[in-house]
């Protein structure tokens, strides 16, 4: 009678499979099981908040099998994430399940590597329902606020809104800089640089004369110290030296990695956080490196802690390879903020001998990229300070002060790693000395001749829209929700359209600028900063046991039904009508540009003097009643794919076929190479290490090949894993259908049993 380990992810059953061996059998949940039905609040406000869980609809035949497995386990390991959602999923399997708490009991893995996984099956313990009830309570604050709040916006704005809790303030933030941005009025002002010269140039700027900085708002006293220190000596008044040290920025946790990500990557947190998620939970590196194993510890933390283990092993890696100086005497230890979760470490590599350039043909290049930013970030961590020589000069010329400074770095420390990313280019201080410039030796009394001498007119900058960066770190820094969220609330805002992305700036839409105001004139406290952030720490406090579920919910409702009864007063009072959408059409009755309207066919034009002028047309073109006049129509242009003809490299284009879309040559009938559009494995095709694709045949049925099919003829009924064959070192591939893996090669027969079956 086997064990049974049940997760929540397929592709982290494969890897914890092979490090506890044929006593154990690991089955993926693929998520949760159970969640409050769609169609009603399923919440009894009146009854102590009781929530009415079912189960989710397509699990059935799983929990079935789940079930099946349980009772004929010796023991179960409830093993989803280490964090409140993988409390919630255990508790959740133990009571979709009804699993037998003599039996039952909880692991968590804060990395996917054979020790930690092995000692942690070792040291089971309880399900944590402090946890369990924090996601509770996060899942029924979130719907009572949706569920009750939507109503109110589909009378007042538009039907189908959705308001939720975290995402109304998130969006509220993005309105409320774009407000800043058209409030500010810019100022002029004016700075002058002068080019000295020398054994080499450099150029320093205007700061002012003895009795201190002066500002210049227009050309006139821009012109006037041009002209007076024009042909006059610049002469050094001071040469300032100084040493400071550079400290290392801490190692990742959630928020930083997230920005970082997106700052030096250009990724989006969506983006981020799946790609974590792939490198935690397992990736196979070869028979080599270990096979499948996790690169990187849990990536939703809020902690700053490492293990001394992986202290002390980063540590003797920094000695060997950058030398005795690169290694600080005692290991670095840094502090997370008040109020962070400390139930992690901080997010580093499982292993960091296995460094970037080792397992860089085994990752995807997205994998890879994060990966070495991860690494890189906690090797830096764990070095020297970097030495900074820095100076600063001030120079006058005809009684003006004109000031530089620069650094020299004299020892790099872990700036030979890793450098950190900045929001804005600090690099030049406009109304004062020019920053981080390259100065030559200069003594008190040298003069110099200036070679150029240049007024600049400027004009003050509003404040800059949010990035996906900014907004987390905002997000973090005003403890609004939690850094395993911002992916999901910023993915739900642009989602619903109260903010668009241009390019990377995130912008209200006049949706979620209506909805806001409306949010904030009604409903204060749900898109208050310092009230979110307070529900908040009422989770914490629930998960630390310090407050209950049933008395937290219960004074938020007390609140939040007085808010909803006086806006239920007030509904139709104010003007939450959205802007109307202009077009290019002008009304041939009165010449005014008409506006989208939509009716009961869909959109169409109507002149916006309407009940004075009633002028509609349609916005979409008749259909031609001649085969002369539909030649006339222009044709919808082709989807083109992002890859081209593996025969000819010509242009792929999207077809429609009797199985479904397809992609073609664009030359065809001359080349007929096609392509399926597919679904990606997440495997190395085992002949040539490409992508494998999932595909459907004419009988519906699932198979798999290689992407650079022909060229790579590697095609199989049969699912490859990411498993290796202890016998020969190739490749697994679990039979479909059945709860078995084995070898392709005859000539070794490797049969073993299966964690799961593959679906037909």
């Amino acid at each position: 009678m086997a064990n049974l380990v049940i997760v929540e992810s397929p592709s982290k059953a494969a890897a914890i499979k092979k490090y506890l061996g044929s006593n154990y059998k690991v089955i993926a949940s693929k998520g949760h099981v159970r969640d409050l039905p769609k169609s009603t609040l399923s919440v009894d406000i009146e009854n102590g908040f009781e929530a009415h869980y079912i189960n989710i609809r397509g699990k059935g035949d799983l929990i079935k099998e789940l079930r099946r497995e349980a009772k004929a386990a010796r023991k179960i390991f409830l093993a989803p994430d280490p964090d409140r959602e993988g409390e919630a999923i255990a508790w959740h399997l133990a009571m979709a399940l009804g699993l037998d708490p003599e039996k039952t009991q909880r692991v968590t893995f804060n990395e996917i590597t054979p020790d930690v996984v092995r000692a942690a099956i070792k040291s089971p313990r309880a399900i944590d329902m402090n946890l369990v009830n924090a996601q509770q309570t996060r899942r029924i604050w979130d719907r009572i606020v949706g569920y009750k709040l939507s109503p109110y916006l589909w009378k007042s704005v538009k039907n189908g809104l959705s308001a939720g809790r975290v995402q109304s303030v998130a969006a509220r933030i993005i309105v409320d800089r774009e407000e800043e941005i058209r409030a500010h009025r810019p100022e002029e002002y004016w700075t002058i640089d002068a080019t000295l010269g020398g054994e080499q140039n450099f150029t320093v700027r205007f700061y002012g004369n003895a009795d201190g900085r002066i500002k210049l708002s227009d050309e006139a006293s821009a012109s006037f110290v041009v002209n007076a220190v024009s042909g006059k000596p610049f002469t050094v008044k001071s040469v300032k030296h100084s040493t400071r040290q550079k400290l290392p920025a801490p190692p990742f946790n959630t928020s930083t990695m997230q920005q970082e990500a997106s700052r030096k990557l250009g990724f989006q947190s969506q983006r981020i956080m799946r790609v974590a998620q792939e490198l935690y939970e397992g990736v196979n590196i070869g028979t080599e490196n270990g096979g499948v194993q996790g690169l990187i510890t849990y990536m939703r933390t809020d902690s700053l802690r490492v293990s001394s283990d992986a202290q002390n092993t980063a540590r003797a890696m920094i000695a060997g390879r950058y030398g005795d100086a690169y290694c600080p005497k005692t290991p670095r230890v840094y502090k997370a903020r008040a109020g962070a979760q400390d139930a992690h470490e901080a997010i580093r590599p499982a292993n960091v001998l296995l460094d970037p350039a080792k397992v860089h043909k085994y990752l995807t290049p997205d994998q890879y990229r994060l990966y070495k930013l991860i690494w890189e970030r906690f090797v830096a961590s764990q070095m020297e300070s970097a030495t900074l020589d820095a100076t600063t000069v001030e120079l006058y010329a005809a009684g003006y002060s004109f000031r530089a400074s620069g650094y020299n770095v004299t020892f790099p420390g872990f700036m030979a790693v890793y450098e950190e990313a900045e929001d804005e280019d600090n690099r030049a201080d406009l109304h004062g000395e020019q920053r981080d410039l390259c100065l030559p030796a200069l003594n008190e009394g040298d003069a110099l001749t200036a070679a150029e001498i240049i007024p600049q007119r400027h004009f003050t900058e509003p404040p800059a829209r949010y990035t996906e960066a900014s907004l987390i770190k905002f997000l973090d820094e005003k403890g609004i929700g939690r850094p395993s969220t911002y992916n999901t609330i910023i993915t739900t805002i642009v989602t619903r359209n109260y903010v668009v992305r241009d390019g990377k700036a995130l912008v209200p839409t006049p949706l979620g600028e209506v909805t806001t105001r409306l949010m904030k004139e009604n409903f204060a406290d749900i898109v208050d900063y310092a009230f979110t952030a307070q529900m908040e720490q009422r989770l914490d406090e629930i998960e630390e046991g310090k407050a209950e579920m049933r008395p937290v919910l219960e004074e938020f409702w007390a609140d939040f039904a007085r808010e909803l009864a006086s806006a239920e007063k007030t509904i139709g009072a104010g003007d939450f009508r959205l802007p109307a959408e202009e077009t290019d059409i002008i009304c041939d009755k009165c010449g005014a540009k008409m506006v989208i309207k939509n009716g009961k066919f869909g959109k169409f034009a109507a002149c916006p003097n309407y009940p004075t002028c009633k002028n509609t047309k349609p916005l979409e073109a008749e259909k031609p009643e001649t085969a002369e006049s539909a030649a006339e129509v222009p044709q919808k242009a082709p989807v083109v794919a992002d890859f081209k003809c593996e025969l000819c490299g010509a242009d792929m284009v999207q077809r429609n076929g009797r199985y479904g879309s397809f992609f073609a040559c664009s030359r065809y009938p001359a080349c007929n190479f096609t392509k399926q559009k597919t679904k990606e494995l997440d495997v190395p095709c085992p002949k040539c290490g490409g992508k494998v694709l999932i595909k459907t045949g004419r009988s519906k049925s699932v198979f798999y090949s290689c992407e650079h099919y022909p060229k790579c003829d590697f095609s199989s009924w049969d699912m490859p894993t990411a498993e290796t064959c202890p016998n020969c070192g190739k490749t697994l591939f679990r039979k479909k259908g059945k709860n078995l893996v084995l070898c392709h090669d005859k000539g070794c027969g490797y049969r073993a049993e299966s964690a799961e079956a593959t679906e037909e």
